[in-house]
């Protein structure tokens, strides 16, 4: 899967199909298998996210022919949560610096009512995900 190609929009169409939980939770492992692998080089100390309980990476880097742009590379070792994290690759990938920063994911977590489902310590570990992309992209300002 390219990373950029996975529609959000139809992302949160699933979510609302989907009966329950226990779907949106086999239908977010899904989405986490279909993760670009991310290259060892890029599992190092820098883009680890250290607050999550689960072993995260992710790692910015210049969209190839547009280096305004941004794309993002992620891991993570848990199958659900793997699975955020290959949203909010998408949702970050190809945007710029700036609109990296401005991007409320707050809503988008509202949108698929996430954090109504995930325990109080996944959530710190989402935010801490979160916050480690954008300072990846607050480097390329």
């Amino acid at each position: 899967m390219a990373n950029a190609a996975l529609d959000l929009d139809r992302i949160i169409e699933t979510f609302e199909f989907l009966p329950d939980w226990e779907h949106r939770y086999l239908f977010l492992d899904e989405l986490g298998e279909k993760l670009d692998p991310m290259t060892a080089e890029d599992m190092v100390q820098e883009n680890i996210v250290p607050p999550c309980m689960s072993t995260v990476y992710v790692k910015a880097r210049p969209v190839e022919g547009d280096p305004s742009r941004i794309r993002y590379d992620g891991f993570c070792d848990t199958p659900t949560i793997k699975g955020v994290v290959a949203i909010l690759v998408a949702l970050f990938s190809g945007r710029t610096p700036q609109e990296v920063e401005e991007l409320d994911t707050d809503a988008m977590f509202d949108r698929l009512h996430l954090f109504e489902n995930l325990s109080p310590t996944r959530h710190v570990g989402v935010y801490a995900i979160v916050e480690k992309m954008k300072a990846q992209a607050r480097a390329f300002l």
